[in-house]
């Protein structure tokens, strides 16, 4: 028997069942057998078994495949903005708890924190967001100017919000594409901003960068490597804006060599090494790495520690086979530029490749390169994108360090 509750219904298979029993908060529109009541693009729409059991409740979509995305399994929940300024408060506690500083952290990862599809970043005095959920979106306004005024109250000013909605899944929502300035709160003029991870300075193009303007995710990643580049030659290769190289540079390494195949990327590499005043250790090049790597290996180039940290090769599962063959010919080849006591850092930010997949590619990669690894370290993404066990798809970064031996 359903309980009686005001909101529409949605009632669902026996694996969706096990899913969200599970804790996983996503229910395809595959696995609707009913629909009961009006529900509208957003709103707030309950989830029940086969036997009437409520399951939870949560956005509806009625055009994405995700046709409805659990927020909260506690049946007294009214979902007002109260609801959403507590999960904004577990959010940021979290991070003061497991991050060093808010100055330049991922305050809200989607699932992971009980907001679905919405990221937002922190960049010094400065928020960038990005919503691909429906419901979100509509909600998105109680939610920002929670983040300005609790940060506050912990001592973190805001100046603004700035919205990167350009992704193409907010189509699947029934969402327009834009980016720009949260007219809700107060901004500033200038869409560029200047943090400091790691004792590094980097000046963030929020506006035109990759994805919300500077991938914070690798955070200590990037000081465990700085910590091994002391007094070695370094080939830090897909550097993006230098985040990898520049740690580096300021951790001692005798020179470091960045590569990226966007002109603006080296661009903006170089510009951040000149704001650390560490150009006379380093130098850059815009060229494809795939092209690169064999060369250097024909030249016999002097490095002993070679990073990988190239972009997702694969965003879906179609693709994987193609993906492993790219990783596996870098990986290659930087096992065969490297000598025997050098060093590989190398890493997979799509959650597609999973983790044995990519093991698996590595051994063959060092097989076919006759060289044996030693497992210095295995890491994953820093703790402010925070993974839920339950949630598969809150892990996606996987991130090796070895020897050559």
């Amino acid at each position: 028997m359903k309980q009686e509750r005001s909101f529409p219904s949605v009632t669902v298979t026996r694996k969706a069942e096990n899913s969200a029993r599970a804790g996983h908060p996503w229910i395809y529109r595959e696995e609707f057998t009913q629909v009961s009541g009006e529900p509208r693009q957003g709103s707030i729409c309950d989830v029940f078994s086969q036997k009437g059991a409520w399951l939870g409740a949560g956005f509806y979509s009625e055009t994405s495949k995700i046709g409805l995305r659990i927020l909260s399994d506690n049946a007294n929940e009214s979902f007002s903005d109260a609801f959403f300024e507590r999960r904004v408060k577990y959010a940021l506690e979290y991070r003061r708890a497991v991050m060093d500083s808010l100055g330049c952290c991922r305050l809200i990862f989607g699932e992971a924190d009980g907001l679905p599809g919405l990221t937002v970043d922190k960049f010094s005095d400065i928020l960038v967001a990005q919503s691909l959920c429906h419901g979100t979106d509509k909600v998105k306004g109680v939610i920002y100017r929670a983040l300005a005024e609790q940060l506050a109250a912990m001592g973190e000013r805001v100046s603004g919000v700035y919205e990167r909605n350009e992704a193409a899944l907010r189509e699947l929502e029934g969402l327009p594409k834009y980016k720009g300035w949260f007219e809700g709160l107060p901004h500033p003029d200038s869409t560029v901003t200047e943090i400091c991870e790691n004792g590094v300075r980097y000046e963030v193009d929020f506006e035109n960068g990759q994805k919300t303007g500077f991938f914070l995710d690798q955070k200590y990643n990037r000081r465990a490597i700085a910590r091994l580049a002391k007094g070695r030659r370094v080939l830090d290769c897909f550097t993006h804006t230098g985040s990898f190289a520049l740690n580096c540079a300021l951790g001692g390494a005798e020179h470091v060599t960045a590569v990226d195949v966007s002109e603006s990327a080296v661009a903006m590499a170089r510009k951040n090494a000149a704001l650390n005043g560490l150009e006379d250790r380093m130098d850059f090049l815009a060229e494809d790495v795939f092209e690169l790597l064999p060369r250097l290996g024909e030249e016999h180039a002097g490095y002993d520690l070679v990073i990988l940290d190239p972009p997702a090769f694969t965003k879906s599962r179609k693709t994987i086979r193609s993906a492993e063959r790219g990783y596996r010919e870098i990986n290659y080849r930087a096992m065969r530029l490297l000598p025997r006591g050098g060093y590989l850092a190398t890493c997979s930010c799509s959650h597609f490749m999973e983790p044995e997949n990519f093991e698996y590619m590595l051994k063959n990669a060092a097989k076919d390169a006759n060289v044996r690894l030693r497992e210095v370290e295995v890491r994953k993404q820093a703790p402010d994108h925070p993974i839920l066990w339950n949630v598969p798809e809150t892990a996606y970064l996987k991130f090796y360090i070895f020897q050559i031996v």
